[in-house]
């Protein structure tokens, strides 16, 4: 006896291109996924709208894009995309808060990369900060030295001769072990990263970094004693100071770091 024949879904048919489509890169935006499936925007629209509602994807704040939720299939090397799950929510709190915006961070090789940033829900959206996949100076910004001053030692000297095999201006502070234990003995102290003054508008002498008229802290994301990610909070001189920043907002910073770690045990991958 033969199979009756029956008909494919066609709705269901573009749900899956949609999901296999973002399944295969590292996000999509809407024009994106219109010019890889053909499908109008606002079909697009409406089968985003159900695979959110369904948990299957999200959209990042960073810049817009849709990526696939842990519970759609990916690889499960995949750390970065399931820390920007966890964190992002997490982070638009966060802004709503304090209003100043923040960045999401992850190490890769002798530098931070930001990976998320909730720069457009906050009163300073036209601010240049990240974008995703900006790198970040380890040694010189609030971000890296958060990361880096509560690594392990291992990971500390790893770093450490990563950033001497390159050719930048950190590379001479990199070859200075007091200046080093005092960055890290300093940061551990207060709990959280500062920008280098160099950077910050406080420095003498030769600038290490152009100055942008910014400022920020940073906190590091610890997960079972391993620092896995920086989460900073920027904010323009011009408007505010360091110690007013601390002192109104280090709290939420450091709870939001805190909530991000919490979840992301609860949700191993």
């Amino acid at each position: 006896m033969t199979a009756p024949s029956v008909k494919s879904i066609r709705a269901l048919e573009r749900g899956l291109d949609v999901l296999q489509a973002l399944q295969t890169g590292p996000g999509a935006g809407l024009k994106d996924l219109h010019a890889i499936t053909g499908l109008p925007k606002a079909t697009l629209l409406r089968i985003l709208r159900t695979l959110a509602e369904r948990n299957l994807v999200w959209q990042r704040m960073a810049d817009g894009a849709y990526l696939t939720s842990s519970r759609a299939a990916r690889p499960p090397s995949d750390h970065s995309s399931r820390l920007v799950e966890v964190a992002s929510p997490i982070m638009a709190g966060l802004c709503e808060q304090v209003n100043w915006p923040s960045v999401l961070a992850v190490r890769r090789g002798a530098q931070m990369e930001v990976i998320e940033t909730n720069r457009p829900r906050s009163h300073v959206s036209h601010l240049p900060l990240g974008p995703v996949g900006a790198k970040i100076s380890m040694l010189l910004t609030s971000t890296g030295r958060a990361y880096f001053s509560f690594c392990s030692r291992e990971e500390r000297e790893e770093i450490l001769a990563q950033v001497l095999a390159e050719a930048t201006p950190e590379a001479s502070l990199a070859r200075d072990a007091v200046w080093v234990a005092r960055l890290v003995a300093q940061t551990q102290a207060q709990g959280y990263g500062m920008r280098d003054p160099s950077i910050a508008g406080d420095g003498v002498g030769q600038r290490l970094m152009a100055d942008d008229g910014r400022n920020s802290i940073a906190v590091p994301i610890i997960v079972s004693g391993q620092v896995v990610a920086s989460l900073n909070l920027t904010w323009t001189r011009r408007a505010t100071n360091a110690s007013h920043i601390v002192g109104e907002h280090l709290e939420a910073l450091r709870a939001a770091a805190a909530e991000t770690a919490l979840r992301l045990m609860a949700q191993p991958a």
